[in-house]
């Protein structure tokens, strides 16, 4: 079904084009963002702990597959990651960094925090 979302589309753009040819450039690429698209699953996904604040503030996962984290701490101070959604918590010392595993994970929005800075270090892992 998506593959006919697209390829409508572009017919669209290209049957519009054919009316005002100042929309396009000969041989112009047109790029299509799909958002529904499942993420590939990498060996791991990097979050690092800077100024008491996750970056990146989300990370998007493929949903259905067990998934590795390195936390990466550049604080001098221990921050501890927890997420009730994911039922994880770890404590990181300053300048360390810890492996987490999580899921599979159903697709969704998960939350986790650093418990020693809450309203500062905040994220989220996306699993599409």
């Amino acid at each position: 079904m998506r593959q006919f979302l697209i390829i409508a589309s572009l017919s669209i753009v290209a049957f519009s084009a054919s009316f005002n040819s100042d929309v396009f450039a000969k041989d112009e690429v047109v790029t299509v963002k799909v958002e529904d698209e499942k993420p590939v699953k990498k060996e791991f996904y990097e979050i690092v702990i800077k100024d008491h604040k996750f970056s990146p503030e989300e990370t998007i996962v493929p949903a259905g597959v067990k998934i590795k984290l390195k936390v990466i701490n550049q604080d001098p101070t221990p921050e501890e990651f927890e997420s009730h959604d994911m039922n994880r918590e770890k404590i990181i010392r300053g300048n360390k960094t810890a492996t987490i595993f999580v899921g599979p994970l159903k697709p969704g929005k998960y939350h986790f925090f650093g418990e020693f800075n809450m309203d500062t270090a905040n994220g989220y892992i996306i699993a599409k």
